[in-house]
């Protein structure tokens, strides 16, 4: 179940406001180390807890604006906020380590600085060293949870103390051990402490500035864009992924997909198969998505679909598409429906330019085409005044289909036969049940033939449409 964007806000804002909390307790108690000690080590971790006061203070106003809605200038959102502010802590990081290595090649080389170890020492260490331990864990709790960029660059922060903590804890242990057992080469142990403090903070600070610069760079994660073309390219009406691409601001990705699709499809289709895509890859990762479809020709596409497809792009109805192979010559028929307005000029512009693209499919000297003009149907016709249901005419024609069973061995009854008159036309409509397995086919070559008899039958009728069911339907 989905988190609400009001309980993600504030479970992401306490862990913010816990962790400036906890960098404060911190910066106190390794301060005052300082002070009691004189050591590097004490003092680089005291300057690292500095510095992951002021990230906790810029993690905390950084959420307050990242998770603001998308407005009229930031159309995108304000996620890129996040990543931001998680390289200006990188940059801190950094800044802190080239201070803790100045100071301790200083120390080896250049000065001698006296270190009073103690055991309040390295209490207040062990101290600080589980309040870094529960905020790691709990800031990297919460960062995965909702992908937080800034949350995560603040929990680094604490881990790299737990181990820089642990660090300096056997540094002065090994200063102590110095004074106490008489080995002055020792002394230096708390120097070396400060650089591998700082080689942490420099190793970790490499990885998050990378992924947080990748992230404002808008640098593609190769692994998810190969995961979303896998998933849509099993997708049902899918011909082949065209590209993928994606970027990300804060915890929400934005996904552009071009994707192909038979060329015939409708846009109601390829909206529905769009709607589809979306989906498919906010289950992968939360994404806005932006679907482009691209019409192709599947591979190993029929004929007529070419035709249809060449008559959509178009934008012309046909229907009733044959084709007769004699020899090396192709005989193509349909039937196109024209605006019942156009004049005959007109519509035969339409049906010429509708052959020549016809006839490209399969060269122009082997294909011979031919086409049925008729009126594309928009004319709502109502029955003429005072001229009712003809119900004699109807139970007349009914008896007279039902009598052709034995001629027509598809034909099973005929029912709902209605006879009406409309702008002194009379029409018929009526079902017919036939058996379930005859192949659609003959079903239509069965009822064009009782159409025609009905009206050899009854000269008056001048039209004829026959519904045909399966015995299971009726």
């Amino acid at each position: 179940m989905p988190v609400q964007p009001a309980v993600e806000t504030r479970e992401k804002k306490r862990a913010a406001l816990l962790s400036v909390g906890s960098a404060l307790l911190l910066l106190s108690l390794k301060t005052f180390l300082v002070l009691r000690t004189s050591s590097l080590g004490v003092l680089s971790e005291a300057l690292h807890s500095g510095l992951d006061l002021v990230a906790a203070i810029i993690t905390l106003l950084s959420l307050r604006v990242s998770d603001q809605p998308a407005d009229e200038r930031h159309p995108y959102g304000h996620g890129k906020f996040e990543n931001f502010s998680a390289f200006v802590e990188t940059g801190l990081l950094v800044l802190t380590a080239l201070y803790i290595i100045y100071e301790a090649f200083d120390r080896l080389f250049f000065q001698s600085v006296h270190i009073q170890p103690s055991v309040t020492a390295i209490l207040v260490l062990l101290v600080a060293l589980s309040i870094d331990i529960t905020r790691a864990r709990a800031l990297t709790a919460v960062a995965k949870k909702y992908s937080s960029d800034a949350l995560e660059a603040d929990a680094l922060h604490f881990s790299t103390d737990v181990w820089s903590t642990i660090v300096v804890i056997i540094g002065i242990g090994l200063v102590w051990a110095g004074e106490h057992w008489h080995f002055p080469w020792l002394a230096y142990a708390d120097a070396l402490a400060g650089l591998t403090v700082a080689a942490v903070i420099l190793w970790v600070g490499a990885r998050l500035g990378k992924r947080t610069l990748d992230a404002l760079l808008d640098a593609a994660p190769l692994d998810l864009q190969h995961e979303i073309a896998l998933a849509v390219k099993d997708m049902d009406g899918v011909l082949e992924v065209e590209r993928v691409r994606t970027r990300r601001a804060g915890n929400r990705y934005f996904v552009d997909v071009t994707v192909s699709v038979a060329r015939t499809s409708s846009l109601e289709q390829v909206h529905t198969l769009s709607d589809l895509i979306e989906k498919k890859i906010s289950e992968i990762v939360p994404a806005d998505v932006m679907v482009h479809a691209e019409p192709r020709a599947p591979k190993g596409e029929h004929l007529f679909e070419a035709i249809r497809a060449v008559a959509q792009r178009l934008g012309l109805a046909i229907h009733d598409v044959s084709a007769l192979q004699q020899g090396d010559q192709l005989f193509i028929e349909l039937h196109l429906e024209v605006n019942e307005n156009l004049s005959l000029r007109e519509a035969h512009r339409q049906a010429t330019e509708l052959e020549l693209e016809i006839r490209k499919l399969r060269g122009q000297d082997a294909t011979d085409v031919n086409i049925h003009i008729e009126p594309l149907g928009q004319h709502i016709a109502v029955p003429d005044g005072g001229a009712g249901e003809m119900k004699l005419l109807s139970r007349s024609i009914e008896d007279f289909l039902n009598g052709l069973t034995i001629e027509y061995d598809e034909l099973v009854n005929c029912h709902d036969v209605h006879v009406r008159q409309v702008e002194h036309r009379i029409l018929v409509s009526c079902h017919c049940i036939m058996k379930s397995n005859l192949p659609i086919t003959e079903v239509h070559d069965v009822t064009a033939a009782l159409e025609d008899r009905v009206k050899e039958k009854f000269h008056q009728i001048y039209r004829v449409t026959i519904h045909p069911e399966p015995p299971e339907e009726k």
